[in-house]
């Protein structure tokens, strides 16, 4: 098993690897309708690095802008959703926890935007949960 100090993932088809020096700052849960379409699932699960912990050991994602301040990346290839940027944050990299060769490594420890969550899905966990996004 991987070590958490070196993550190491991809898309679906293998154009894209990435690697990751040391854990991620925060990771969560995101029930918004954004992260629901442009992921095709009803919440996203995602991991918060510094731009520098990130080297793109194969390939780039293509970004497409779903917002005035947000990219979403995904591989050209295959359409595997990868990354979300916030133009107003150019220190920070967000990167689905789905895409890790080990997603066992990285756990969400909250959830946001559930007013968009689905009524139908119950997760039972103990995160904290936060009807929009989550302020500190």
């Amino acid at each position: 098993m991987q070590s958490i100090a070196s993550l190491e993932g991809g898309c679906l088809c293998g154009a894209i690897r990435y690697r990751i020096e040391g854990k991620p700052f925060d990771a969560d849960y995101c029930h918004c309708r954004m992260c629901q379409k442009s992921i095709g699932a009803v919440f996203g699960a995602w991991m918060d690095f510094k731009l520098h912990q990130v080297t793109w050991v194969k390939g780039r994602v293509t970004e497409f802008a779903s917002s005035e301040y947000v990219r979403r990346g995904f591989c050209a290839h295959c359409g595997c959703s990868l990354t979300y940027r916030h133009t107003e944050y150019p220190d920070y990299l967000t990167l689905t926890i789905a895409s890790l060769d080990d997603p066992e490594l990285v756990q969400p420890n909250y959830h946001i935007y559930t007013d968009e969550q689905p009524s139908w899905l119950n997760i039972e966990d103990y995160c904290q949960r936060y009807p929009q996004a989550r302020t500190k």
